[in-house]
């Protein structure tokens, strides 16, 4: 029998909007459990655990069924399987996640999440010195910039990532999307591998869509984050759908021959 294509998805921008369930969220995951869809909530989130993630979908009233994987938890299992001793960066209910690893004297690596409004020149500074000393640099994501629960655009860690970088003359280790392994380690949890076929629903250009075509997969942008119209003139990044909401994804979802 002929198995479904898997569907990744993210979550903020996708299914969490300004803190809040997104519209069609609900109806999204009736659909993919109906149907024997397998799929995943494979996120950049430096600010949440998988813990976090499932526990927001269980107080909105989702009965969840799958995989929830963040770039917290692979980063995590990338340094004990490395037996890395890390300084982290990030903020603290995430930071608190690594303290069977830490090491701020002499680490081995620097791990590099999201610290909102902490980000400062004297941080900065800390971060460069460890790691012109011999420090090597972990991302747990490199997004360029996110939306905040006010709707403002913010920098998020990738822009503070590339000055380290550009600085020390080093380059990062990257966990999260659009890294091949995060993509990788996702599909192997539900039984395939990028040689399948699958679907990233996102709503970041760079690292959702692109991220997963360059795998061979398709992506399908959703509106609801980040990425807003018009953007056709602004990127040469070309997904594979796109959707102006959850309830069009699921109309077209239905529609792709493979997924019936």
């Amino acid at each position: 029998m002929k198995r479904n294509i898997p569907v990744l998805i993210d979550f903020d921008g996708v299914i969490r909007i300004e803190g809040k369930l997104a519209d069609g969220a609900f109806e999204l995951f009736q659909f993919l459990k109906k149907n024997d869809i397998p799929s995943s909530i494979i996120t950049n989130s430096t600010r949440n655990t998988s813990r976090d993630v499932i526990k927001f979908l269980v107080d909105s009233g989702i009965n969840i069924f799958m995989d929830v994987m963040t770039t917290v938890d692979a980063t995590i299992d990338y340094i004990s399987e490395n037996k890395l001793r890390v300084s982290v960066y990030s903020v603290d209910n995430v930071k608190k996640e690594f303290n069977d690893f830490i090491d701020d004297k002499n680490p081995d690596a620097v791990v590099i999440g999201d610290l909102g409004e902490e980000w400062s020149y004297s941080l900065l500074n800390d971060i460069f010195r460890k790691v012109y000393h011999g420090a090597e640099i972990i991302a747990m994501q490199r997004n360029k910039y996110w939306h905040t629960d006010d709707k403002e655009l913010a920098l998020d860690a990738g822009a503070f990532i590339a000055a380290i970088e550009y600085a020390s003359g080093k380059t990062s280790t990257l966990i999260g999307k659009p890294s091949p392994l995060y993509f990788q380690t996702a599909l192997n949890m539900l039984g395939f591998s990028t040689r399948d076929n699958f679907y990233m629903i996102g709503d970041d250009l760079e690292n959702d869509i692109a991220g997963a075509q360059a795998l061979g997969g398709l992506g399908i942008l959703v509106f609801t984050g980040k990425t807003k119209l018009p953007f056709i003139n602004e990127t040469n990044i070309k997904p594979a759908y796109t959707a102006n909401n959850l309830s069009e994804v699921i109309e077209l979802l239905t529609n792709i021959s493979n997924l019936r």
